[in-house]
């Protein structure tokens, strides 16, 4: 009984506060998932099995939909804002790598926060966008920018595993098979998927109302795939979005979200998120979490005000942009759990020192999203 009375509370809470304080959904059910693993309330996560895949079928829902968003002619026409993305993507490594080493970590650790901290939650960003109905400039770079990041952090993370399987067996063919394997057949996967979906749907005539259902079973189709084939089911889910957009077919507003389905499965991704965060770790990672926070946000602030110019923005949109990408702990930690799952074990000692930095990401990136878009005036709630 825990689960379902915990989202229904999740779901009560995270209505009111919208209504009253105008916080993001996102926000309560982080709360609720925090206080409900606090308290260690049973049943919540390793007690049900099932529920990492269920989770990542949530997620990939939502990288689905970002790619479906992401526009590759735009960066045919303003190839500054992918430069823009990969420059930061370095630079976020680069900073947080050198940081990190201030605490004495060890080399495989930094370089695992590193590659994490790239990543700006997917989750987060779409659903306070699609929330607050936000469209113009800045969010078009923030999602662009969110999808490379999000690449970046992913092939960076699976270089990582490579490198460590190398170091510990000295199998290079365990290392390639962990790296560079997945990354290739995840793509791979997703782009066929893209391209065959599309074709069908043409095939068989299907009613723009069946197409958000079309495009769920697909979804659900690869991450079980990505599952049986130890791939990245996020990887293979944002390729999916990206090559059907240029495929022609077509979403309207209301099919975003994939609807009361998609609503749910996000609940249960933020709370189920939460409730994997031991508060018996988060205390001994205050000064890590705080350092690794601030390099984050700044070089993410600092490269793309330096780069507004260049890329057609203005110095404002590009402070706002950055500060909009703070986000980073929903798609963090499933990466992380994927990789454990599939036998990478520095997985949990990461988890375990970027605790402290997850709470807080999770439970403030949200609105920082949120007040930026605000303050862009792209949003039907704009306040002075």
């Amino acid at each position: 009984m825990a689960w379902p009375l915990v989202l229904l509370l999740a779901w009560y809470l995270g209505e009111r506060l919208h209504e009253w304080a105008n916080l993001p959904r996102v926000t309560s059910y982080v709360a609720v998932g925090l206080v409900a693993s606090l308290i260690n309330l049973p049943g919540l996560t390793d007690a049900v099995p099932g529920l990492p895949f269920l989770a990542n079928v949530a997620l990939s829902l939502i990288l689905f939909e970002l790619g479906y968003r992401i526009h590759l002619r735009w960066f045919r026409h303003n190839p500054w804002v992918l430069a823009l993305g990969l420059v930061e993507s370095v630079a976020t490594f680069a900073a947080v790598y050198w940081v990190s080493g201030l605490f004495a970590l060890p080399v495989d650790t930094r370089l695992i926060i590193a590659a994490l901290s790239v990543s700006a939650s997917p989750a987060g960003i779409v659903r306070v966008a699609n929330e607050m109905r936000s469209a113009g400039q800045v969010t078009e770079r923030v999602l662009h920018l969110c999808a490379i990041n999000c690449l970046v952090a992913v092939l960076a993370l699976k270089l990582v595993i490579g490198y460590w399987h190398l170091s510990t067996s000295g199998d290079l063919v365990l290392a390639a098979f962990g790296s560079v394997h997945v990354l290739v057949t995840s793509v791979a996967v997703g782009a066929l998927l893209g391209v065959g979906m599309p074709a069908l749907l043409r095939s068989q005539r299907i009613q723009e109302r069946d197409v958000t259902l079309v495009f769920a079973l697909a979804v659900v189709l690869l991450t079980t795939m990505a599952y049986g084939l130890k791939l990245s089911p996020l990887l293979a889910a944002l390729t999916f979005g990206i090559v059907a957009r240029e495929r022609r077919v077509h979403l309207t507003n209301a099919q975003r979200g994939f609807g009361t389905a998609g609503d749910m499965l996000t609940l249960f991704l933020f709370v189920y998120i939460a409730a994997l965060l031991d508060w018996s770790e988060i205390g001994g990672g205050v000064l890590l979490g705080l350092a690794l926070i601030f390099v984050r946000i700044a070089t993410k602030v600092v490269c793309n005000v330096a780069a507004a110019r260049l890329s057609g923005s203005t110095e404002r949109k590009g402070l706002l942009t950055g500060l909009a990408l703070t986000p980073m702990s929903a798609f963090a930690i499933l990466l992380l759990e994927q990789s454990r799952l599939y036998g990478f074990e520095p997985a949990r000692q990461v988890l375990m020192a970027l605790a402290f930095m997850m709470v807080l990401q999770e439970l403030f990136g949200p609105l920082v999203t949120q007040r930026a878009l605000q303050a862009a005036r792209e949003t039907h709630v704009t306040r002075e």
